[in-house]
């Protein structure tokens, strides 16, 4: 029997350490507190260097839980963090297309981008960590939770399906005119800062709704990515690091990949087909156990084609509003 949670005190330990240096490294070393406009070669190296970070973390983990618990375990166990971390990493890509979206709205411009996603990370770290806890002392006290979790991901799959093409309004978003109408807010930006002072009054900058925005963005994305991965495992463990490898890469890829958003216009369409997928695959467990390896297979399989097919059709489009010039 596998255990459930493999996480000892030392080991949440030591990754929380790991998590708060990098975001020190983040912070006080590579620039993150300097207003400047992140590269593309910025960007894709800490993409690179995230994605090594989460492989060497999985081979660690193999290691240890051989030694532990032997060689099935520590297969099972990796290939549970590699596939919760595919699964966060691909759902919270939607993410990227709402960050475009607020960004656009508010006109930030592309040096101010850097801070504020620094904080949504914060924040989203801190609402995921309080979710995930909470999910899983549900889950073991109330198995069946786990076929609701299966029922919601289906709806919320079919509604990404039938909706993918919608934008959502900002000028009516209910947070937003709550936020407006309860505090004072400047007209333009004052650099990073959210709050100013001006004539010894305290005013909320535009970057402040901007942090609201992404927040709440944050909080119902987590929503549908949390219960999916109960499908992959309930280690509290593994679903938190996954999960936390998943966001602090995902401030360095919406830079590697906003402005070539539209090309990736059916990414919505595989996420959707991914989050029915793991819906299916939660409603029928008492009937039929899927092994890791196929769930793996299967949700990179739709992210895949779906890359794959959005990149082909905006490149035939392309070649022909070339020739139509």
């Amino acid at each position: 029997m596998h255990p459930t949670n493999i996480g000892e005190p030392w080991m949440w330990v030591a990754f929380i350490v790991f998590v708060l240096a990098m975001l020190a490294v983040d912070l006080f070393v590579l620039g993150g507190r300097k207003a400047h406009r992140v590269s593309v070669r910025e960007a894709s190296s800490w993409v690179f260097a995230w994605c090594m970070l989460a492989m060497a973390f999985a081979g660690l983990l193999w290691w240890y839980l051989n030694g532990e618990f032997g060689p099935e375990i520590a297969k099972v166990k990796t290939l549970e963090f590699l596939t919760g971390y595919l699964i966060e990493q691909s759902l919270s890509i939607d993410n990227m297309f709402v960050f475009v979206m607020i960004f656009s709205y508010f006109a930030v411009p592309p040096e101010l981008q850097r801070r504020v996603l620094l904080y949504g990370v914060l924040g989203a770290i801190v609402m995921r960590a309080a979710m995930i806890f909470a999910g899983v002392w549900l889950v073991s006290q109330f198995t069946w939770l786990l076929y609701v979790f299966g029922v919601f991901l289906i709806i919320t799959g079919i509604k990404m399906l039938v909706f993918a093409e919608q934008q959502p309004d900002l000028d009516n978003n209910p947070l937003l005119r709550w936020v407006r109408r309860h505090m004072r807010i400047t007209n333009g930006f004052h650099g990073e800062r959210f709050f100013v002072l001006q004539n010894g009054v305290r005013w909320a900058t535009p970057m402040f709704l901007v942090l609201v925005l992404i927040e709440a963005s944050d909080l119902m994305f987590a929503v549908d990515s949390i219960p999916a991965i109960f499908a992959v495992t309930t280690d509290p463990f593994i679903i938190f690091t996954s999960n936390i490898f998943a966001i602090m890469g995902l401030r360095a890829l919406y830079f590697l990949l906003a402005d070539m958003a539209d090309r990736f216009h059916l990414l919505k369409y595989g996420l959707a087909l991914v989050l029915v997928f793991i819906g299916g695959k939660m409603t029928v467990m008492p009937w039929f156990h899927m092994p890791v390896e196929w769930s793996l297979a299967i949700v990179s399989g739709l992210i895949l084609a779906s890359v794959v097919l959005s990149l082909i059709l905006t490149k035939d489009k392309s070649a022909e509003q070339s020739q139509a010039k």
